[in-house]
């Protein structure tokens, strides 16, 4: 078994004017491809055959960096195209919108301590909504890492490399993350994972 691409769920002019076409025909078609191809040659002879990416991503965790890294970077882009969507933003479901009230307090500070998250996260890497024990929270990782590896499971990924936002924000992340949660966000798709993640 080897790992494949998987096509945008959207046009690549789907999100404009938030992320252009030329960012996504990079992100997607360069970047993403490259950790693809990268996790499939790693993958050979890594005895991790056959395992599910979540799997090879726990498995190689702090033993196997490499394949991890490109394993990890294929597992959080593949989250980060559903977490998105054209008309994104809006009304968030009523069992995921009670979750993150009981959470956080209220949805407005759920999205608030996201952007935190990712325009303080240090360099490349990640911001997440994750389940852990029940809960919903608010995570940060660097580079590859997702919540996988702290034993949380994803149900929104913010990617903050970059590689993401710089030909259309430039050194602006806090504006992309603004963007990204009041105009990008799949609440559909974030609340089929809660509820996945809590069932």
């Amino acid at each position: 078994m080897s790992f494949t691409l998987p096509d945008l769920p959207y046009a690549y002019e789907a999100l404009q004017p938030y992320l252009s076409k030329e960012t996504l025909e990079y992100h997607h078609d360069k970047h993403h491809a490259a950790y693809v191809t990268n996790a499939n040659n790693l993958l050979k002879d890594s005895g991790l055959e056959g395992k599910s990416l979540e799997e090879v991503v726990k498995e190689t965790y702090g033993k196997n960096v490499p394949l991890f890294n490109n394993a990890a970077q294929h597992y959080n882009h593949s989250e980060y195209w559903k977490s998105i969507k054209a008309n994104g933003g809006g009304k968030i479901p009523g069992a995921l919108e009670k979750a993150l009230i009981d959470s956080f307090g209220s949805v407005d500070k759920a999205k608030e301590d996201l952007v935190q998250a990712g325009v303080t996260q240090f360099g490349s890497g990640w911001a997440w909504l994750a389940v852990k024990d029940g809960k919903i929270a608010v995570l940060k990782t660097g580079n590859a890492d997702n919540p996988l590896t702290q034993g949380a499971t994803p149900i929104l990924t913010v990617d903050v490399w970059e590689h993401t936002y710089y030909i259309d924000y430039r050194n602006r992340r806090p504006d992309y993350l603004k963007a990204f949660v009041d105009n990008l966000v799949n609440w559909d798709y974030v609340s089929e994972r809660y509820e996945a993640a809590v069932k």
